[in-house]
């Protein structure tokens, strides 16, 4: 396929096409994979079809094109690549008219996939359009942390809704969108966590994904890593973009960087740690499951920040914070996340028993806040779409 975007999605193999699911990035893949296993276990006999990753087509999808490959972040890439996007995207809805998929279901990735819902809607495709198809979504875009008026065109363009945390369905209340919650991936049976707690583990790193914000975030980690003093740090990196980065801040000997992939590809153990230092991302998520003590520590374009405070409506960053309502990752933004503040979160993580047991207590509340409920699995609510 051309990088001027001149190209056809292919047939569906099968003569008709049950599900058609749009997961554009890696993290969606592999959460729209395990629905995906699940559902196909129970009818084996059903066709469907993906703009995904291999992680859906290892599940028994059809992959018309690997969207985790085009994915892109922040407007200038989306800019440069805007021809390819376009042409993505007419041919999406072209294919979905052609071939009538009884249902389409979203996952994440709202950039691409809330203006798709829209087409659909507009050209008549969709239900709420007045044609056939079903439109559903799973995992929420964080109305409730920005653009939270998008509920109400989501709820315009969409059948159903599935979350996988439990205050969402709430988030919706005010709008005629169905939303069920369908408990968090992370806390599926078969999921493999990449990190967990050893209290005489080195200490984690980690500063994030994007480029911009690790050269903002990583600085101050590893200074507060250096005034601690003690063991070793492993820090977790995502490409190789971002080890351009981490090593332009110089870490020293007793810092090693580790790929993602080597606990994310299935073949690594998770990596074993006493303490974190991290940004509010995914990977902080991870850390509070697995019951490892740390903080966050958050550093943004100032004047991004101060945007940020009017637009985004939350008490905490960290999403763990958020779901026990109180700091089981004390937060260091800005100018607070110092070398001596930061050390004193390490020393009284690898040192303080009390802290230790305290995040135990979290985690297992979090794990219990996040299980499937009684009304089924993410794999279950997609079984009733189809019917």
């Amino acid at each position: 396929m051309s990088a001027g975007g001149h190209f056809q999605l292919p047939a569906p193999h099968a003569d008709r096409v049950d599900l058609l699911v749009v997961a554009g990035e890696h993290s969606g893949d592999e959460h729209a994979a395990r629905m995906i296993r699940e559902l196909r276990a129970a009818e084996p006999q059903l066709a469907v079809a993906a703009l995904g990753g291999p992680q859906l087509a290892a599940a028994g999808a059809q992959l018309l094109h690997d969207l985790t490959a085009s994915s892109v972040v922040g407007l200038v890439e989306v800019l440069r690549n805007y021809p390819f996007f376009k042409a993505l995207f007419a041919e999406t809805l072209r294919w979905i008219a052609a071939h009538r998929p009884r249902v389409v279901c979203f996952v994440d990735y709202p950039g691409l996939n809330l203006r798709l819902a829209a087409a659909l809607r507009e050209r008549g495709l969709s239900r709420p359009g007045g044609g056939s198809i079903r439109t559903v979504y799973y995992i929420s875009p964080q109305i409730w942390a920005w653009k939270a008026k998008r509920r109400f065109t989501m709820a315009r363009d969409l059948d159903a809704m599935a979350v996988i945390f439990p205050f969402e369905p709430a988030c919706y209340a005010d709008t005629t969108l169905p939303v069920e919650f369908v408990g968090h991936p992370f806390v599926a049976p078969d999921h493999r966590p990449p990190v967990r707690y050893d209290p005489v583990g080195p200490i984690l790193l980690l500063p994030g994904s994007r480029r911009q914000a690790v050269g903002r975030i990583f600085p101050p980690l590893l200074a507060g890593f250096r005034a601690f003093g003690e063991r070793e740090a492993i820090v977790l990196y995502p490409s190789p973009e971002i080890r351009d980065v981490l090593l332009a801040a110089q870490p020293p000997a007793n810092v090693r960087l580790a790929p993602v992939g080597e606990v994310h590809d299935g073949a690594g153990e998770p990596i074993a740690a006493a303490a974190v230092l991290t940004s509010s991302g995914t990977m902080s998520m991870h850390c509070a499951l697995a019951a490892i003590p740390g903080a966050i520590a958050y550093r943004a374009n100032p004047l991004t920040y101060v945007l940020g405070r009017l637009l985004v409506q939350v008490e905490y960053l960290g999403i763990a914070n958020l779901l026990l309502r109180e700091p089981m990752y004390p937060e260091y933004i800005q100018n607070a996340a110092t070398p001596a503040a930061l050390a004193a979160e390490l020393r009284s993580c690898v040192g303080d028993p009390q802290r230790r047991a305290r995040t135990a207590a979290q985690a297992a509340q979090l794990r219990a806040l996040l299980s499937v409920p009684a009304t089924g699995t993410a794999a279950d609510w997609l079984a009733r779409q189809l019917r």
